[in-house]
């Protein structure tokens, strides 16, 4: 047997570890089901809910195991490998392949949570005889409570944009796996051999996978595409897939299309050059989003723009769009303009601390369907807005679809109302997104602006805008409460606005 002091070193190690683990098990499931399902306030609250209220079963459960605590132990390390090593490769397949998804979510995380919650009791059980009880129940909790810290860090900074989802699980199964193997190092005499042969095994197809990682995701991505695909990343903050076929090409982040190169012009057309019509200067213009750069390129096609000053988060976007040569002709090298300057950083902290006041504000940002995004549709963002918009100036922002989530669409425009604009909703066909819509607003009643026809559009014209403005009854305005910080509204109104249509 191992000397006492070693031994307590390394299972107390191995609680540290054990956390970490636990904690990325749950993050990881949280996460791949926001972003295959979206929703991620719904998602982290279920899984969140799930995994604890499964601990606390598992640590119930402990009490049963009365003897030969260290097998257990060591069993318990093997299992947790195997279950969470492969959860994330056995979610995502489930979603492509099998389309019962949440169930398997269900079983992985109560399973998980279950065998996470035995741990801690047996651990507390097998240092009994080293420390007194006080002593024990301390140690062994900081140490778990100071892991999940570690985890909660290293997940989002670290492994994410790192290593990617399902890297992550078969490297913290192998984690799992070691923490096993160090208490069978200490327990050996009396748990012989075999159970050494086991681990080598279920090391050997963890390590497989952790290898074969870039492959399993590629061959699981392109089932869930259309077209193949020619650039998968995910950066710190979502993850980003382009797809191409035949000179044709889609955009999209977190599995949400953003758009379609054979379409897109009608989009960014309908976004663009109403605000630019119904704005007398164009001196100094602000795009929020729209780091793929179709926005800026409708912007420059205006020989009096001044500058443009693109905001947009995610510095891989933009990196990307500039940058990719199949993509940076799509938006005609727009970056490479002497005008425009490239701001990566969040549009809310930009907005509150710039001084300057713009004659165009673009906003082209993802759907609200998470509160980091619906915040950027609130009240409190839009006064900001306002504030930063020029006495003549005009401000437009895509508003997500006046059909499929008819009373998103209106909030939105309720919204800006209440930041003191006048606002313009207008809507148009988007055969990749459907019907879709947007609201125009100004200091000053003065409505959209004539389309310049110099500018040999493919899709807008005079005609056509006054079109737009026009809603049927199935999707005319309705009655719907603002969007505040307090209240987040927007989010429930879009998400119980998208599910009549697509129930997930």
């Amino acid at each position: 047997m191992v000397s006492t002091k070693p031994k307590e070193i390394a299972l107390l190690f191995g609680t540290f570890v054990i956390a970490i683990c636990g904690l990325v098990y749950e993050l990881l499931e949280g996460t791949i089901s926001s972003y295959l399902l979206g929703d991620s306030i719904y998602h982290f609250s279920l899984v969140i809910g799930l995994f604890m209220s499964s601990m606390g079963i598992g640590a119930w459960l402990s009490r049963f195991i009365d003897e030969r605590l260290e097998r257990a132990f060591v069993l318990l390390q093997m299992s947790i490998a195997l279950v969470g090593g492969f959860s994330a490769f056995v979610l995502f397949y489930a979603f492509a392949y099998i389309h019962n998804y949440q169930a398997f979510l269900y079983l992985i995380t109560i399973l998980l949570g279950a065998m996470l919650g035995i741990e801690i009791p047996l651990i507390i059980r097998i240092l009994k005889e080293s420390f007194s009880l006080k002593s024990n129940i301390s140690n062994v909790f900081t140490l778990d409570y100071i892991g999940a810290l570690f985890a909660a860090l290293l997940f989002p900074l670290v492994l994410v944009p790192q290593l990617g989802l399902m890297q992550t699980s078969f490297l913290f199964g192998l984690l799992n796996l070691f923490v096993g193997f160090m208490a069978w190092s200490i327990f050996r005499a009396i748990l012989g051999y075999r159970y050494l042969i086991v681990m080598v095994f279920i090391a050997t197809i963890l390590v497989a996978g952790l290898l074969k990682s870039d492959k399993l995701i590629g061959t699981i991505e392109n089932k869930l595409y259309q077209h193949d695909i020619i650039y998968s990343e995910q950066t710190p903050y979502q993850k980003l897939i382009v797809t191409a076929s035949r000179g044709r090409v889609q955009f999209y982040i977190n599995g949400a299309i953003q758009f379609d190169s054979i379409d897109e012009y009608r989009y960014h057309e309908s976004l663009v050059h109403p605000v630019m019509s119904s704005s007398i200067s164009h001196e100094n213009i602000l795009i929020i989003g729209g780091g793929d750069g179709m926005a800026l390129r409708e912007v420059l096609k205006y020989s009096d723009v001044g500058r443009v000053t693109l905001v947009d988060l995610d510095p891989s976007i933009t990196r990307l769009f500039s940058r990719h040569e199949l993509l940076s002709k799509l938006n005609h090298h727009s970056f490479d303009s002497d005008k425009v300057q490239v701001i990566n950083q969040d549009a809310w902290k930009f907005i509150e601390d710039n001084q300057e006041l713009y004659d165009v504000i673009i906003i082209d940002l993802p759907d609200p369907n998470n509160l980091s995004i619906g915040r950027l549709y609130s009240e409190t963002f839009y006064r900001l807005i306002s504030d930063h918009l020029s006495k003549a100036g005009a401000m437009v922002t895509q508003s997500t679809s006046p059909l499929f989530s008819h009373k998103a669409f209106w909030c939105i425009e309720e919204t800006i109302s209440n930041a003191s604009l006048i606002t313009t909703p207008y809507h148009t066909y988007i055969p990749s997104f459907g019907e879709w819509g947007f609201v125009l607003a100004t200091h000053q009643k003065m409505g959209i602006g004539e389309i310049d026809s110099s500018l040999n559009l493919r899709y807008l014209d005079d005609r056509v805008v006054k079109q737009m403005q026009l809603f049927p009854k199935d999707i005319a305005k309705v009655e719907v409460e603002s969007n505040r910080l307090s209240t987040h509204k927007l989010i429930y109104y879009y998400d119980k606005g998208w599910d009549e249509w697509y129930d997930n």
